[in-house]
Parts: C-alpha cells; structure tokens; sequence
C-alpha cells in the first residue's frame, strides 16, 4: 500500500541539505558577531558605559540580519561585486575598529561582472572564515583582502603578515578548501616563512549546475562509502584516517571527491548526505 503522506526520500535530502547549509553559514556569521562583540568590551578605547552600548547596538543588529534572512532570500539573484564587497566589509566593520587584526579592502572594479548570489555568499563566507582563523592563530597583525573579476571568475586575494607557514592542507582552511571545490574553483596558497601567506582564490561566476540529490551517492566507491558514514557521524579527518588505517590527506582526498561526486558546497551538506543516505 503506497503511504501518500509520506516525504519523497529525494525530498527529504533536499530539505536536508538546504537546513544544513543554512545552520552553516548562519554559524559563521554568528562567529563573526561574536568575535566583534568580545573585541568590542575589550577595545582599550571604550570605557564600561561606550562599550556596553555599542555591544547592544551588534547585538541588535545581528538580530536584524538574522531575522530578515537577507542571505537566502538572494540565493539565486545577480549581485553587484561592488555591493557584495560593501556588505563583506560591513560584516567585519566592528573588527575593523575594534580588534586587534589591522583589515585592508581593496575594492574590486565597478565595471566588474555581477556575482550569482551563491558565488557572493560563498566569498564573503571565506573571507570571514579566513579572517576567524587568523584571529584564533594570533600570529598576524595585517591582512588585506582584495577583490576583482576577469570576466570569467571572481578573483580573491587574502595576504596576511603571519608567520608564513600556510599551506593548502592546514586545518584551518579545510572550510575554505571544500568551499572553493564545490564551485569548482582553484585555491592556492603561497607562504614565505617570517613574511606571510596569501591565499589566491578563483571562483567561476557561472557555478557547476546543482546536482539530482535523488543519485548523489549513486556512483561512490566503497572507500568513498566508509568515508561518508564517518563524515555523517561527526568524525574530523584525523580520527577518519586511523580509523581506516589511512593519512589524514587521503581522507582529505576522499572528502573532496564526496563533495564534487554528490555536489555539495560544504562538509555540513555531507553530514546531511550522510545521514540521509543510511
């Protein structure tokens, strides 16, 4: 007997993804708000009464912002590059005054190519992303953040003056890593020891076409398999790799052949593949 009631297994992923997308993003923004009202009562430049009320005025805003859901109600729509780097730049402006990390923008051009709302909200997410590692690590003191477009690909430039010792397999940049793989971007990394990393980031402006959730893990390798139940199941790369008798780069390999195979844009839409797919 054919239960009509029940959700379609298809749509059950779909929904699943879409939550899991939205928790992500909506958790690095909030690290963002954050990390700025922490920098805010700390900021030597406010006394008690000036840091009290410029951390309610975040506060209210960051309420605002996630109230209005501005993110995925532009999911899909043409954005100016120059306004997407204006939003990014408000998104960080409280660190700018407030933190202990010196931020250079350098705007990319007007004539610029508009960004489908998928590209615009995956680069501010890196940026902030970039940015929360480089706080955490509090080796760096500068860090510029630049923008452009040639047309084909969003162009991203992230120079810190840190210790140098960056590379494309860090920890911190994982979220980076399988940001930029599931737009089919390039990522690479270029860190002189005592001078600083930069991270030169190339997005395409017309992103891979989605993927049927309904076959996602249709053509996964057995290996592939075993990766996804331990990915579904919260494991990190490390505890992947001694589980399977594997390097933590092998799993590396195996996460980012997950995402492209099933076309998911972060290692949270894997959870929900994961989970959904048991």
């Amino acid at each position: 007997m054919t239960d009509h009631g029940a959700v379609p297994a298809s749509a059950t992923r779909a929904m699943l993804l879409e939550h899991a997308q939205t928790v992500e993003e909506q958790a690095a923004q909030h690290a963002v708000t954050l990390e700025s009202l922490l920098a805010v009562l700390r900021s030597p430049r406010l006394d008690d009464r000036a840091a009290r009320a410029t951390a309610v005025d975040l506060a209210v805003e960051a309420l605002i912002g996630l109230r209005s859901g501005v993110d995925e109600q532009q999911a899909g729509l043409l954005e100016p590059v120059t306004a997407a780097f204006t939003r990014l730049r408000e998104d960080l402006r409280p660190l700018v005054r407030f933190g202990d990390l010196e931020m250079q923008f350098v705007d990319p051009p007007r004539s610029g190519r508009a960004l489908p709302g998928e590209v615009a909200h995956t680069a501010r997410s890196i940026v902030r992303i970039a940015v929360l590692a480089l706080i955490d690590t509090g080796d760096a003191r500068r860090v510029r953040i630049q923008w452009d477009c040639d047309g084909l690909h969003l162009l991203m430039s992230i120079r810190d003056d840190g210790r140098g010792d960056l590379t494309a397999n860090h920890d911190a940049l994982r979220p980076i890593v399988e940001r930029v793989i599931a737009l089919d971007g390039a990522l690479d990394v270029d860190s002189t020891s005592g001078w600083g990393s930069t991270l030169g980031i190339r997005i395409p402006l017309d992103p891979p076409a989605p993927r049927d959730s309904s076959s996602g893990t249709a053509d996964l390798t057995a290996r592939e398999r075993e990766v996804l139940g331990f990915v579904a199941a919260g494991q990190r790369n490390k505890a992947i790799a001694e589980a399977l008798g594997i390097s933590p780069n092998t799993v590396k390999y195996h996460v980012s052949k997950l995402l492209q195979k099933t076309g998911s844009t972060s290692r949270a839409e894997l959870v929900a593949i994961g989970v959904a797919s048991l």
